[in-house]
């Protein structure tokens, strides 16, 4: 189940975005997928944790990372991160 808190990084033209899976509007716009990482990274840690989820160029999901101190439901199968 998703929580507010939640992100998601993915391609919208020419941009990567950064946006809280609640929300309407992108947190922010990125240059790099990097740099859209990066931001919900450091969000997701001031905000007590929560789930980072990575889309692809073709909108598929790359990547889940539990950020700390978020509930990791599988913590010993989780060998992404």
């Amino acid at each position: 189940m998703s929580k507010g808190r939640d992100r998601m990084v993915y391609k919208r033209g020419d941009s990567w975005v950064n946006k809280r899976n609640d929300a309407d509007r992108a947190s922010s716009l990125h240059k790099t997928q990097k740099e859209a990482i990066d931001s919900a990274h450091g969000l997701l840690s001031n905000q007590r944790g929560g789930e980072l989820t990575i889309k692809g160029l073709d909108g598929k999901i790359r990547s889940k990372d539990t950020i700390s101190p978020g509930n990791d439901p599988f913590p010993p199968r989780d060998t992404e991160h």
